[in-house]
């Protein structure tokens, strides 16, 4: 790809746009900015007369009567309601549409109503929650979802101290005192402090709420009267009686105090950093909390958390909801550059202008001066991110804090990929990784072969189509070059990694590899898997079907599972795989064998089945799969095959595996496929002897089909 040159001209002009942008007037009082479609009105009378409403609002009959009388005084008069021309009449209608607007604009009802700590310390110790530029994308995201009609389901990735968890209590708190009555919360965080945080910030908004915006428009009520009261002995549970409707506020730490119940509106913080406490994983923890919430409009889930590593349970939680259509999740992350205080002014414009040609003219240097800074190759793709020069500006200066990328990286990511940045022993560059997710897709079938009761050459098995099955297929196999007869050779791979039978043991993986590419000097690609868990002789066999399926495809088994495997794979059952290779070598005459010494020919000795990895044969096809993947040299369907690379790393003893929680099952079927595909097998040929006849897209049946 041809990379588009860029002028210092197009460079300011660019970075003036970014700055507008973000800088752009926003008023939470009028609607002016904020967040979601907004109508603008004008009604004379109204405190403002200009105001930009939620466009939910314009569907509310009386809103457009409102709006078409352009007046007040008409619209009270068009309605009847009272006498148009008292004081009286005016504030009352005045109060009707301050508490509407309450009902469908959060910006406005917080900027209005709701009292937080202020951070300046020169400031006012409380003052109204005004969104800000982070927040507000945020907001945006939660009203998606409530617009649509929708469950309120979201995972959010987040850079440090911007006020996410602040927000998303404050949109629980909205949705319970002006959406609907009895919706009760849970809120846990990770430890003590942090839920006395979250009280006093409760305490203090419930405070200076005004109690008659607790009660319906002519409900009698008490100026003085307990707007929130405690619940039990434990201070852990409010109740705003007048909502009835309870908060409850836990902790990680304390698992019990998280036990769900009958709870609409549920915000985890900072589950990232959770640890596992009386016998109960983060998973436990959040699976007991959210059990009990009913997948339906008008309730609402969020987990939140700063990244902290790998492997744990926020982040499979956040790659499934980015990832993977079949969470009710969806994936937020905000970035560093999206809060608006991070930001270094230049002096003047002649410095911004000098800094602006630095950063253009080093935009290829790959490599840094000093342990305290970037190269100008990663400062330009902050640039290609989003971020303006006055923020690129403030992260050289912030940098100079770190003695690593990745200790800024935790605090300061810049995408969701870096967020997640491990110790700095992560095997694949994760920028190329995610490079290689724009061929990743959905399968075309997933499904699973069916199989004759015994193996006779030329009986293939069907492919019968499941909407669970474990086989997935990208490309159904073909034999034939398009457009011509004949059977091509050397053209599918099939490489198995022995996993185990339980559902904790490491998964069985079956990858296939098409290398018909290779011809046309395209790489190969992945066009099947199955992935599951399976006794090891039924997994041999299954292997050997779907190697028949793929055109008697050259078969490799990874042997060493079983043999002298390294103690970090273990697997169940015992050593088995010489018995079980030696039975496919009997009856498949395309099974992968590896080289033997002399020695061992000139004695008649037996053929050794399978590819084995030992100690000397691991680090050389982890080093070709680095080069592999640096090169591009494969196309990837499966993401979870991108996921184990961004996983794997090099142990402190020098060895290769994937980090704890992880695994490295189907990355090993790459390691070896690729190896073998690159270096042991021929190119594929074509030829019109010993193939098969032509075939139409093979047949799919329904699950209930037998060979």
């Amino acid at each position: 790809m041809i990379e588009k040159e860029i002028s210092l001209t197009e460079l300011l002009r660019e970075d003036t746009r970014r700055m507008d942008k973000m800088k752009a007037p926003f008023n939470p009082l009028t609607g002016e900015g904020s967040v979601g479609a907004r109508v603008h009105i004008y009604v004379e009378g109204l405190t403002p007369e200009h105001q930009w409403i939620p466009e939910e609002m314009m569907e509310i009959p009386m809103v457009k009567h409102l709006v078409s009388s352009g007046s007040l005084r008409e619209f009270l008069r068009f309605t009847g309601a009272g006498d148009e021309e008292g004081e009286d009449s005016l504030e009352g209608a005045r109060d009707w549409w301050v508490r509407l607007r309450c009902r469908y604009d959060f910006p406005f009802w917080a900027a209005l109503l709701v009292y937080v700590k202020n951070k300046d310390p020169e400031g006012e110790p409380e003052v109204l929650f005004r969104l800000t530029w982070p927040q507000r994308k945020f907001v945006a995201a939660l009203e998606e979802f409530r617009l649509a009609s929708k469950p309120i389901r979201l995972v959010l990735l987040k850079a440090r101290q911007w006020g996410g968890s602040t927000t998303s209590q404050l949109y629980m708190a909205w949705l319970q005192l002006t959406r609907r009555q009895g919706l009760n919360s849970l809120i846990i965080a990770h430890q003590g402090t942090a839920s006395d945080e979250i009280k006093g910030m409760f305490d203090r908004m419930i405070k200076a709420y005004p109690v008659e915006m607790l009660v319906h428009p002519g409900e009698s009520y008490s100026p003085g009267e307990a707007k929130m009261t405690r619940v039990g002995r434990s201070g852990a549970i409010f109740r705003i009686p007048r909502r009835k409707c309870n908060i409850k506020i836990g902790t990680a730490e304390s698992p019990d105090s998280s036990r769900g119940g009958d709870y609409a509106l549920v915000h985890l913080s900072e589950v990232g950093i959770w640890k596992n406490t009386d016998g109960k994983s983060p998973g436990d923890i959040v699976r007991a909390a959210c059990a009990g919430v009913p997948y339906k409009p008008g309730t609402m889930i969020v987990y939140e958390s700063t990244a902290n590593g790998h492997g744990n349970f926020f982040h499979h939680e956040y790659m499934d909801a980015r990832d993977n259509p079949r969470s009710q999740f969806r994936a937020l992350f905000v970035a560093w550059y999206d809060i608006p205080w991070n930001i270094l002014p230049f002096g003047d414009e002649e410095d911004r202008r000098r800094f602006a040609a630095s950063l253009l003219k080093g935009r290829r240097q790959k490599s840094a001066a000093s342990t305290r800074e970037e190269p100008g190759a990663y400062l330009w793709w902050l640039w290609e991110k989003g971020a303006t020069l006055e923020a690129i500006h403030w992260y050289i200066a912030e940098r100079g804090k770190y003695t690593s990328h990745g200790q800024i990286a935790a605090e300061c990511p810049s995408d969701d990929t870096e967020a997640f940045v491990n110790s700095g022993a992560a095997v694949f560059d994760k920028y190329i990784v995610e490079g290689m997710r724009r061929h990743c897709r959905h399968p075309l079938a997933t499904g699973d072969l069916s199989s004759p009761a015994e193996y006779k050459r030329g009986k293939k098995p069907r492919f019968i189509a499941e909407e669970n099955g474990m086989l997935k297929i990208w490309s159904y196999p073909d034999g034939l070059r398009p457009g011509e007869d004949g059977y091509v050779r050397h053209r599918y791979l099939v490489t198995v990694d022995i996993g185990g039978r339980g559902s904790r043991a490491d998964w069985s993986v079956i990858a296939v590899m098409d290398r018909l590419p290779l011809l046309s000097g395209e790489p190969p690609e992945i066009v099947a898997q199955w992935r599951g868990h399976i006794d090891i002789d039924l997994l041999a066999w299954k292997a050997l079907d779907v190697a028949l399926y793929y055109e008697e495809a050259l078969l490799v088994i990874e042997s060493n599972t079983l043999e002298t495997h390294d103690r970090e794979r273990q697997i169940e059952g015992g050593d088995q795989s010489a018995y079980i290779l030696n039975q496919l070598g009997e009856v498949y005459g395309n099974l992968y064998t590896r080289s033997a010494p002399a020695e061992d020919i000139r004695e008649g000795r037996p053929v050794k089945y399978g590819f084995h990895t030992n100690t000397a044969t691991k680090p050389m096809i982890i080093t070709g799969l680095i080069k592999y993947v640096r090169e591009g040299a494969w196309i990837e369907r499966e993401s979870i095959a991108l996921d184990e690379l961004l996983d794997y790393e090099r142990k402190p003893n020098g060895a290769y595996g994937a980090i704890a929680g992880s695994h490295d099952d189907v990355l090993m079927t790459r390691a070896i496929g690729l190896h073998v595909c690159f270096n042991e097998m021929p190119l594929p040929t074509i030829t019109e002897e010993g193939g098969h006849a032509r075939r139409e897209r093979p047949e799919t049946l329904t699950s209930t089909a037998i060979f």
